[in-house]
């Protein structure tokens, strides 16, 4: 990274009114995973629905007000999208293979959160979308172009990687760095959602990703699903629906927890 870069990320970084607008990104971010979670519950007890951030956009879309919610989330993903990349930028680290590894994760982190940011522009100015279908679409091409296989294998790795990550960080409790733990038992309810917010995310990313391994292995598009089939994917398993639902109240317990990063996040 140039000075001049660096200089510029760490100018932004020290901006209040993007902090602020940061902040709100992970209120939102908070509130697509609570629904997630509640129509993945639904799911699990035989309940349509799309257990993703489309199926989740179209329940606030036909809301009243939902239009104002739905600009609000465009606004503060982008911002949090857009704060991910200055992450990125001044990844602290002596070690330059690990201040890379570093660089990819929070580079992931802001296309996921620039792509739903995008997803919901669509629903706020009046269309629609399928995170299903886009992931299917994505697969498709891939597996259409020369070399097409070998990339969807590296996605799939990546997205399994990432999962590993949140894993690991709910494990360690890791995820404590990011923002100032409350004290006595506001604290240990906020350690508790976060422990087992990241494992629930991190084990919906993982079937996120061996579902593009799948299907690059059999090279059908239509294996690749996202996150509502890799949750759906979920109740195929032996006690399924208990599984599902397990995970669902854990990306309920992360979007509980990023309300409270959203007020005490280490920005």
């Amino acid at each position: 990274m140039t000075d001049e870069v660096e200089s510029a990320a760490r100018s932004a970084s020290r901006s209040h009114p993007f902090q602020v607008v940061a902040r709100m990104g992970y209120a939102v971010n908070g509130l697509l995973h609570i629904l997630i979670g509640g129509i993945a519950i639904g799911v699990a007890r035989g309940v349509g629905g799309e257990a993703d951030a489309s199926g989740a956009l179209t329940g606030l879309a036909a809301t009243p007000g939902g239009i104002v919610v739905l600009w609000t989330i465009v606004i503060g993903l982008a911002a949090l999208g857009l704060w991910q990349v200055v992450e990125a930028i001044l990844v602290p680290s002596p070690d330059p293979k690990r201040k890379w590894g570093h660089r990819a994760i929070e580079l992931g982190k802001a296309v996921a959160y620039l792509a739903i940011a995008a997803t919901a522009l669509s629903f706020a100015m009046g269309g629609s979308s399928d995170s299903g279908g886009d992931a299917r679409g994505f697969t498709a091409a891939l597996l259409a172009a020369p070399g097409g296989i070998v990339v969807l294998v590296i996605v799939g790795l990546g997205v399994c990687v990432i999962g590993a990550f949140f894993v690991m960080k709910g494990i360690t409790k890791k995820f404590t760095e990011d923002l100032t733990v409350p004290s006595g038992t506001v604290g240990r309810v906020v350690v508790g959602l976060g422990i087992a917010g990241y494992l629930a995310k991190g084990i919906a990313l993982g079937v996120v990703g061996i579902l593009f391994l799948v299907a690059a292995a059999t090279v059908d598009a239509s294996e690749s699903t996202g996150l509502d089939g890799a949750l759906k994917a979920l109740v195929e398993l032996p006690f399924g629906p208990a599984i599902l639902i397990v995970v669902a109240i854990g990306l309920i317990a992360y979007g509980l927890y990023s309300f409270v990063r959203a007020r005490r996040a280490r920005l």
